[in-house]
C-alpha cells in the first residue's frame, strides 16, 4: 500500500474503508446537525442489483431521516459532500440516487488495494475478533452409543465441526464436546441385544430371549459373534443378571470406539468426551437439584421433584424426578448444562441437536435461566433429515445396519470432502437432499469439483511459472503492489470485489452460526475466478501484466484455501 495512504487505512483495511469513510461522513452531518447518531444504528454498504447504481450502495440516509428531521435525499446530499473530501483515491464517485440512496462507484486503485490486502494478510485474511476471547462451548453429535453413526449425525458433526472452527476464527476460545449418553435405559437395551444375540449364536437363544425393543441392526449380531469367539460360551453358564452388565460395558465400548473412528476419518474432532454416568458419579444431578429447590424454581409434589416451568411460559410444569427416585432426561440436562455454565465458567453454550427436539428449546432455555444465566447464552442448532438420492430418487435403507444409512457407507461411496460440503449447502434446520451421483461427479455441475478445481487450477499455473524460472516469494506481499491498470476490465473488478466480500461472510456465518454461507461463498469465488481465467491469460503477458495477475489469482487461492479449511473441505493442488 501507499505511504501516502490515509491513517485510517494503516489501521483498518482498503476492504472496510468504504464502511468506514461513510461512518465519518454521517457523524460530521451529525456533529454538525447537532443531532446524535441513534445507537445501534448499523450503516451497511450492500451491492446493488441493477447495473448503473455503483459498486456499494447505502441507504444511511433513509435510515436517520427521521433522526436527524430533515428529508432522506436532502440528507443523502450531506453525507455525499462529506465524503467527496474523501482523499483515499478509492472512489470514482459518489452520487444520490432515487429516494437517498447514496451509490459508490469504487476505483480501480481500490480493486488492487483489495487483493494486496489479501497477499498481506495471508490465511488470517477474513478473521476478526467478535469473540474477544471469550469461552465457548459447542456440544454435537453426541450420538447414544447403541449404534452407528447415521447419516443424520453426520450432518450434525459437520455442521458442529464448522460452527466450532468459525467461531475459533473469529476470536472465540472454543471447546468442542460430545455427550455420551451412557447412563439410561437405553444402555441396557443395548446389553440385552447383545447379550441376546450371543446366547442365540451359541444355540441357546431360549436362554436369553431378544428383548420386544431390542436393537436389531446386523452391528449387534457382529458384536455377539466377536464375544462368542473371544470369550467362549462362559457367559452360558452365568445368570443373565451377572452377565449384562459385561456385555453392556462391552458392547457400548465398541460402538463408541467405532463412532470415534468414523468422527475421525470425517475430520471431526474433541476435546472432552463427556460422560453422563459422570453426573451421577459426581453426585451432579442432585447438587444442581438442591440448586433449583434454594432458587424457588423446583417443588415437591406427590413424591416427585418439580420444575416450575410455567415461571418461563411453558403450559406445565415439569417432572425432575420421579416419585421412583428415577431423575428424567430433563433433570439431568439441567445438571449438565449447570456444570457447562457454572463449573466450567463457558460464556456461551451451543447445543446440536435433531430437529426432533424442536419443543425442547424453550424447556432448556428456563433451565439455563434457573441455573442463573441468560437464556441467550444458550444457542440450539436443529439439524433436519437428509434425503439420500441416486438416479433421482430415493435410496434404500441400509441392509447392513438394519434401520439407517450410516455415515461410514455415506463415506465409502463419495468421499470425505463432497460429503462434508454437501452436508452443508444448506440450513441445518431445512431438509437436504443429497444426491449421490452428482457428489461423485467430477464437472462444474458438483460444487465441491468446481470449487477444489479453482484452487487446483491456480496452483497449476504457479507451478508452470516457477518452472519457467519465477519465484513464489514474488507472489506474496512484497513490496510490489498489483497493477491498478489489471481491474479495466469487469471479470477482474468482478473477482476483487468477490475477495472483499469475504470478511463479510465469515462476520455473518459467525453471528449466525450458518457454515452455508461459506459453502455459498466458495462457489460464488470460484465462478468468478473460472470467468477470470476464461477471459484473461495470465501466463505469456508483458512482466507487470503478468506478475500481477499471478498475484491476484494467488490472492484468490489464499481465501479459497482459508474457506475450505474452515469448512474441513482439502484444497488440492493437482486434480
Amino acid at each position: 500500500m501507499s505511504d501516502e495512504m490515509p491513517e485510517e487505512l494503516m489501521w483498518g483495511s482498503a476492504v472496510s474503508y468504504p464502511r468506514e469513510a461513510l461512518l465519518r461522513a454521517v457523524r460530521s452531518v451529525a456533529e454538525e446537525l447537532g443531532k446524535p447518531v441513534p445507537e445501534g444504528t448499523a450503516f451497511e454498504l450492500e451491492r446493488p442489483r441493477h447495473e448503473g447504481q455503483g459498486d456499494r450502495s447505502a441507504s444511511a440516509a433513509m435510515q436517520l431521516s427521521k433522526a436527524f428531521s430533515m428529508p432522506p435525499r436532502a440528507l443523502a446530499d450531506r453525507i455525499v459532500a462529506r465524503l467527496s473530501e474523501d482523499g483515499s483515491g478509492f472512489f470514482d464517485k459518489i452520487e444520490v440516487a432515487g429516494p437517498g440512496f447514496v451509490n459508490f462507484f469504487l476505483s480501480k486503485k481500490w480493486f488492487a488495494s483489495v487483493a494486496d490486502e489479501v497477499l498481506s494478510r495471508g490465511d488470517r485474511y477474513g478473521s476478526l475478533d467478535l469473540g474477544g476471547g471469550r469461552k465457548v462451548q459447542v456440544e454435537f453429535v453426541s450420538a447414544n452409543p447403541t449404534g452407528p453413526l447415521h447419516i443424520g449425525h453426520g450432518r450434525g458433526a459437520a455442521v458442529g465441526d464448522v460452527v466450532a472452527r468459525i467461531l475459533a476464527f473469529t476470536g472465540w476460545k472454543v471447546e468442542r464436546e460430545y455427550y455420551i449418553n451412557d447412563a439410561g435405559l437405553q444402555m441396557d437395551i443395548l446389553g440385552r441385544s447383545a447379550q441376546a444375540r450371543y446366547f442365540e449364536l451359541a444355540g441357546r437363544p431360549e436362554l436369553a430371549p431378544f428383548p420386544e425393543n431390542g436393537y436389531k441392526g446386523a452391528y449387534i449380531r457382529d458384536l455377539a459373534r466377536t464375544v462368542l469367539e473371544q470369550e467362549g460360551e462362559r457367559f452360558l453358564a452365568e445368570p443373565l443378571s451377572e452377565s449384562l452388565p459385561w456385555f453392556k460395558r462391552y458392547a457400548g465400548g465398541v460402538i463408541l470406539g467405532r463412532i470415534k473412528e468414523d468422527l475421525g476419518r470425517f475430520g471431526v474432532r474433541f476435546d472432552v468426551w463427556f460422560s453422563e454416568a459422570t453426573l451421577y458419579e459426581k453426585d451432579l444431578v442432585r447438587q444442581a437439584m438442591e440448586d433449583l429447590k434454594r432458587r424457588d424454581f423446583a417443588f415437591e409434589s406427590d413424591g416427585a421433584l418439580w420444575f416450575k416451568t410455567t415461571d418461563f411460559e411453558d403450559d406445565k410444569d415439569r417432572v425432575l424426578i420421579r416419585n421412583s427416585g428415577v431423575p428424567t432426561y430433563f433433570a439431568s440436562d439441567i445438571a449438565y448444562h449447570r456444570d457447562k455454565f457454572v463449573t466450567r465458567g463457558f460464556d456461551r453454550v451451543i447445543d446440536v441437536w435433531g430437529a426432533d427436539h424442536h419443543g425442547y428449546i424453550p424447556r432448556m432455555k428456563a433451565g439455563v435461566e434457573a441455573i442463573g444465566k441468560s437464556a441467550d447464552d444458550l444457542d440450539v442448532l436443529l439439524i433436519q433429515l437428509v434425503n439420500l438420492m441416486r438416479d433421482g430418487h430415493p435410496v434404500a435403507m441400509s441392509t447392513r445396519s438394519g434401520e439407517f444409512v450410516t455415515l461410514k457407507e455415506v463415506l465409502d461411496e463419495v468421499g470425505v470432502d463432497a460429503t462434508r460440503f454437501f452436508f452443508l449447502t444448506r440450513r441445518s434446520d431445512s431438509q437436504l437432499d443429497f444426491d449421490l451421483d452428482l457428489a461423485k461427479k467430477q464437472s462444474s455441475d458438483n460444487p465441491v469439483y468446481y470449487v477444489q478445481y479453482a484452487h487446483a487450477r491456480i496452483c497449476s499455473v504457479v507451478r508452470e511459472w516457477t518452472a519457467r524460472g519465477g519465484s513464489a516469494d514474488r507472489l506474496g506481499s512484497d513490496g510490489v503492489p498489483i497493477p491498478e491498470s489489471l481491474f479495466e476490465g469487469e471479470a477482474a473488478r468482478g473477482l476483487a470485489d468477490c475477495l472483499a466480500l469475504f470478511p463479510r461472510e465469515v462476520e455473518n456465518a459467525s453471528r449466525d452460526l450458518a457454515p452455508q454461507m461459506l459453502t455459498a461463498y466458495a462457489g460464488l469465488l470460484a465462478g468468478a475466478f473460472h470467468s477470470f481465467y476464461n477471459t484473461n491469460r495470465i501466463l505469456g503477458e508483458a512482466g507487470e501484466v503478468e506478475l500481477g495477475r499471478l498475484k491476484l489469482a494467488n490472492s484468490v487461492r489464499i481465501v479459497l484455501h482459508t474457506c475450505l479449511s474452515l469448512l474441513g473441505v482439502s484444497a488440492p493442488e493437482r486434480m
